[in-house]
């Protein structure tokens, strides 16, 4: 699974220095570029936290310990497509409403290209739904490979797709791309590319599930699918996961608002944010997103059959196994933002990586609450405890509000997007104390000791390893040595080996000092690992 992660994330990489390459990472079409491209994300952000998540793997799950699992799957996918289906096509048709209601200061003649932007994209919302629902069968059938592995389809064709805008229109400048000279076919090359893309990743997954011999009929109906039980958990799951996206409305509105009010364009506007979102969210990914996912199944038949000791136990290792990677990489993205930025992103030039780090950098201090707030949601979920998510993710949505609002109030519009990472970082901890609080009553415990000297030992070798990494940096010249003013492709190695050579001092003495502190979760995410290179 995390192989597939990392293939994808590797061919994403390459898809999004194509993207940024096309249209800038700053500038008034890339941000109206991103902010319609992430409102199918958003949509399905609330699907995916609220009927998918909660609602359909459980059922899921259950649907193959009864003896009519084929008439119980048919209706759980039929109803649940056909509603993706609904939502996506009344999205697509009040684009200009929704582009509205993310955007802020705008002029007349961004809201129109957005609104097109807008109508373009959001059928992504249907194939993600579509990918979630066809993922989670070959999950519980013991499939996990392909989910991971397919959005590799997505990237390869939107690498394409972007490939044939370059050739046909050129590189954004570094300055970032105005309105003048953009015209309708870059609109449709660059929008349907990303939408085909998408379409593709869900529709690869039919192929691992018929040669599996499973087969999808196309059956409405809801009675003996178990949705009864699970209305509730749904209603209460949708609204938690409804409320976090008012808190992410609320920051997509400042962030689009902060280079018109700082009357500078190279300033970070929802464009950087999600650049630095994207760097920020690789270790979530590979690690984290892995473990959940291949926990989660268990999780949800241990909780049915009320085995308390082994659904703490599970989460207790997910949580200190993920700690022992998400603790490394917030000292990392912090202390090599800059050069990391650079290699991951090279076509964004300097101005971009200018904006995109210091977001980078706050995002990184809600990375470790991020991975293990993730998998005790999911033991929530296994529980069927909608209810308790939604009262915690109101305290959460206030914390991310509240530091917004006093940026806003008190800080130049300059350091918003950066407020913002911040404020995101904070709601982050906010959730996981909660989490953490709620689970301890549910479970009878936590196992919070060994959780806490492994948070405690890896944190004091990730700041011993970081500041060594520190040191080498500064050594070699710091942001100096990246040669901004000479061609991009020596900018782009520069990094490569700065971040090489930095990157792996810090991590040799990471971990050497957790085999020195007796760190055995440390084994078991190197496991797997070792035993597919000794093959």
């Amino acid at each position: 699974m995390a192989a597939g992660t990392a293939a994808s994330r590797v061919a994403g990489l390459v898809r999004n220095v194509m993207l940024v390459a096309a249209v800038g990472s700053i500038g008034v079409v890339a941000d109206s570029f991103d902010v319609a491209n992430k409102i199918p994300n958003v949509m399905f952000a609330i699907l995916a936290g609220g009927a998918l998540n909660a609602v359909l793997v459980p059922q899921i799950v259950k649907a193959y310990r009864e003896h009519n699992t084929q008439e119980r799957l048919d209706k759980l996918l039929t109803v649940a497509g056909v509603g993706i289906l609904a939502l996506t096509t009344l999205l697509t048709a009040g684009s200009s409403l929704v582009i509205l209601l993310y955007t802020k200061d705008w002029t007349a003649d961004q809201l129109a290209l957005g609104t097109l932007f807008a109508f373009w994209c959001i059928p992504q919302l249907f194939f993600y739904g579509l990918y979630a629902l066809l993922g989670q069968v070959l999950n519980a059938r013991g499939q996990f490979g392909p989910y991971m592995w397919a959005p590799v389809m997505n990237n390869i064709v939107s690498i394409i797709g972007f490939g044939i805008f370059l050739v046909a229109f050129g590189s954004a400048p570094t300055q970032g791309l105005g309105l003048q000279g953009w015209d309708m076919p870059r609109t449709l090359l660059l929008a349907g590319t990303a939408t085909l893309g998408i379409a593709a990743q869900a529709l690869v997954l039919i192929i691992p599930l018929w040669r599996s011999g499973f087969r999808w009929h196309f059956r409405l109906g809801v009675r003996g699918i178990g949705l009864r039980s699970a209305g509730t958990v749904a209603a209460w799951t949708f609204a938690a996961v409804l409320l976090e996206q008012v808190g992410i409305l609320y920051l997509t509105q400042v962030a689009s608002s902060a280079p018109k009010l700082a009357e500078d364009l190279t300033v970070a506007g929802p464009a950087a944010y999600t650049q630095a979102l994207m760097i920020y969210l690789l270790p979530h990914s590979l690690v984290t997103v892995s473990i959940a996912t291949a926990l989660f199944t268990g999780l949800s038949r241990a909780a049915a059959a009320g085995e308390t000791e082994r659904v703490r136990g599970d989460l207790s290792l997910g949580v200190r196994t993920v700690g022992v990677f998400t603790v490394f990489a917030t000292v990392a993205l912090t202390v090599l933002a800059t050069p990391v930025t650079a290699l991951l992103v090279p076509s964004t030039g300097e101005l971009g990586v200018a904006a995109i780090a210091p977001v980078l950098i706050a995002l990184s201090l809600g990375l470790v609450p991020l991975g293990a707030m993730v998998l005790m949601k999911w033991v929530y979920f296994a529980y069927e405890d909608g209810r308790s998510v939604f009262l915690i993710t109101v305290p959460s949505t206030v914390a991310l509000v509240v530091g917004l609002f006093a940026a806003v109030q008190w800080l130049p519009p300059s350091t918003w997007v950066i407020a913002a990472g911040g404020s995101y970082a904070l709601s982050n901890w906010v959730t996981v104390l909660l989490r953490t609080s709620g689970l301890r009553k549910k479970l009878g415990g936590l196992d919070s000791v060994r959780i806490l000297t492994l948070h405690v030992r890896a944190g004091v070798a990730a700041a011993i390893s970081g500041a060594a990494a520190w040191g080498v940096y500064r050594l070699v010249g710091g942001n100096d040595v990246l040669a901004w003013d000479g061609p991009r492709i020596l900018t782009v190695l520069n990094a490569l080996w700065v971040t090489a050579l930095c990157g792996g001092v810090m991590l040799l003495l990471y971990l050497a000092l957790l085999k020195l502190f007796r760190v055995r979760e440390l084994d078991t995410l190197a496991r797997p690992l070792l035993r597919k290179l000794g093959r």
